[in-house]
């Protein structure tokens, strides 16, 4: 394999850029420092880049109507039969909602400084809109005392995925009654957490809640729609987007700092070759066109629009100025990767993983530690990303058990040591990457796999509620502190 530090290595780098289409903004040149700097993987990470936890207040919280909570469309969808695994539903999930102050400080005692949470809608405004809940802005306002208190910054996502079922009920994300509900909630939430919260993500991972929720159905609402409907849900999240960068521009005061998470399409080279970078980095830019792509181009690139044809969104005059507003930064869930190469006859061609192909139990997570390296670096090539976080990056495994009070995940040790590699070279050749958020920090309610699938670093006992940090967190917590890969 070629040295990471090798001319050979900056030669291919530079030789991967395609010309920029008349839709996407010009390839970014590198740093010049990046072709002189000496980072190897022993070395540290810089100062400044940010290792966290992270989690969503559905999976996590329980506690579903207490204190004024309304329903939201996973609390509905968990409860048709058939929908998630074992008919669990989020009622009691991990009891976060009454041991969040335990909570963190477990999370201080592993050295853990930067969490990644999400704000409950359905607390905040029961019926999406209209009437607010009180008693949902202490809950949160307690949350980050305590967060403040055992020395945590927090990260706050706006949407994860609980949608008040009282908008789906009025359409939900085919509905622009979403977009403005989500415009006032979005002001509510910045207004009253400014002083606590400086870092803001608007919505995670659009396509699931919409291509999944209202497309394939293996989502809540469970909804199985036209393309044409689907396209729209995208569009609506994106206005969404548009009104949580204002909300923070305008209310979240010094300082303040807002992004969008997206579980961006990544593909990664079968050699690095320029042929096959080319390849990886056209595949790239179709299959994000719809999200990053219409983000930043100011509008629906030609390539969407030709491909989708009479089922492109309903756009309204206005729509793109709001959601083009600039970013800060872009976070990236990344579990996976799609391996792409040169097509015979020109163009890319994707190439299946082979049935074999190591995966976790989840299904769709197949181990492709190089998809850190590659989604990162094509962000910063094709959009020009001036600052990248990976806001989510894990494994969900079952059958973890708890033997002489340990847990030893060593799978899971070895997926976040060989991902973080890969992040450790991106850095090295000049992708500025800033920071790390291992999903998750405790085992939750994962979606339609409910509680069987596992993605914590902590162990969650679901009867008695009992925390055990794994192999894994003693593992996260010495890179934290020594701030390299061990």
């Amino acid at each position: 394999m070629t040295s990471l530090r090798s001319p050979r290595r900056r030669q291919l780098f530079a030789a991967a850029a395609l010309a920029p289409t008349a839709a996407i903004a010009a390839t970014p040149q590198r740093p010049a420092a990046a072709a002189t700097t000496t980072l190897t993987y022993a070395s540290a990470f810089h100062a400044d880049f940010v290792f966290g936890v992270a989690a969503a207040s559905a999976q996590i919280e329980g506690a579903a109507f207490e204190d004024g909570k309304g329903e939201s469309v996973w609390y509905r969808f968990a409860r048709i039969p058939g929908k998630v695994h074992g008919g669990d539903t989020l009622d009691v999930a991990c009891d976060h909602y009454h041991r969040f102050d335990e909570d963190f400080a477990l999370m201080a005692s592993l050295g853990i400084k930067t969490y990644r949470l999400s704000i409950a809608w359905p607390r905040i405004y029961p019926q999406g809109d209209g009437e607010l809940n009180p008693k949902g802005l202490d809950f949160y306002r307690r949350v980050f005392a305590s967060m403040k208190k055992h020395g945590i910054e927090p990260w706050v996502t706006l949407f994860h995925w609980d949608l008040p079922q009282a908008l789906e009920d009025r359409g939900g994300w085919t509905s622009r009654v979403t977009v403005d509900a989500f415009a006032q909630y979005a002001d509510t939430v910045v207004k009253a957490f400014a002083k606590d919260v400086k870092h803001w993500i608007t919505l995670n991972e659009i396509l699931c809640f919409t291509l999944l929720g209202y497309g394939t159905g293996t989502k809540a609402p469970g909804r199985k729609e036209s393309d044409k409907v689907v396209n729209q849900t995208y569009h609506h999240a994106l206005l969404c987007h548009g009104h949580g960068v204002r909300a923070v521009r305008k209310f979240g005061g010094p300082g303040a700092q807002v992004g969008l998470t997206d579980n961006c399409a990544v593909a990664v080279p079968v050699t690095e070759k320029p042929a096959d970078i080319a390849a990886a980095k056209a595949w790239f830019i179709e299959r994000n066109a719809q999200i990053l792509g219409a983000i930043h181009a100011g509008r629906y690139t030609d390539g969407f629009l030709k491909r989708v044809g009479a089922d492109a969104p309903d756009v309204q005059p206005g729509d793109f100025d709001l959601i083009s507003l600039p970013t800060d930064f872009l976070g990236l869930n990344i579990y996976s990767g799609t391996f792409v190469r040169a097509g015979k006859n020109g163009g890319y061609e994707a190439v299946p993983h082979p049935v074999n192909y190591p995966r976790a139990d989840s299904t769709w997570l197949r181990l492709v530690p190089q998809a850190l390296y590659w989604g990162p670096r094509l962000c910063h090539e094709v959009y020009g990303h001036p600052a990248i976080h990976i806001t989510e990056n894990g494994c969900g495994y079952d059958d973890e058990p708890v033997v002489n009070g340990e847990v030893l995940d060593l799978h899971r040790r070895d997926y976040v040591r060989s991902y973080l590699r890969e992040a450790h070279r991106a850095i090295a050749d000049g992708v500025p990457l800033k920071g790390y958020f291992l999903w998750s920090f405790i085992d939750n309610f994962e979606w339609e796999d409910g509680y069987q699938r596992r993605f914590g670093i902590v162990h969650c006992d679901f009867k008695t509620q009992l925390r055990t940090p794994k192999l894994s967190a003693r593992y996260y917590s010495d890179i934290i502190k020594e701030r390299r890969i061990l």
